[in-house]
């Protein structure tokens, strides 16, 4: 009975946010996987984090680390703006993930340049930030009309 109500506050299409987030999930692993197949192709043992010999392990190690390292922003401007904007969040999200995957599998290739073909995820993390800065917004009413059907 409690869950029931506390679906009741999510706004429609919210799930579409929760996958997002749960295709994230796979993301990571599949980065995290492929550093774990680089580290015994390349020889690197535990709990080296870098090599000092293979330049592609590094590339592929730091591809999954620099995600990592921006994880609990993503996730957090996914949740919190989608109470708002679920749908625009998810895709965003969506977006995200395609860039992230596109940053990895440029880095892959050991040229640190091609891992700018995942930027597009970049213009998502401000689409998703601007939605954080409106709910913000508009739930401590500086600006007019709610869109978001939680309450506060």
């Amino acid at each position: 009975m409690v869950m029931s109500k506390f679906f009741e506050t999510l706004p429609e299409g919210y799930g579409y946010v929760v996958l997002a987030g749960t295709g994230s999930v796979f993301v990571n692993m599949w980065m995290a996987i492929n550093v774990g197949r680089a580290r015994k192709k390349f020889e690197v043992p535990y709990p080296e984090m870098y090599s000092s010999s293979s330049k592609e392990f590094n590339c592929i190690q730091r591809a999954h680390q620099n995600t990592l390292e921006t994880y609990p922003q993503f996730l957090m401007l996914l949740f919190v703006g989608g109470l708002q904007y679920p749908k625009i969040s998810a895709a965003a999200g969506a977006v995200y993930l395609a860039g992230r995957i596109a940053y990895a599998l440029g880095y892959y290739t050991g040229d640190p340049e091609k891992r700018r073909w995942g930027a597009v995820g970049h213009i998502a993390e401000l689409v998703l930030l601007g939605n954080v800065l409106s709910l913000a917004a508009h739930q401590l009413g500086w600006v007019g009309h709610r869109h978001c059907r939680m309450r506060f």
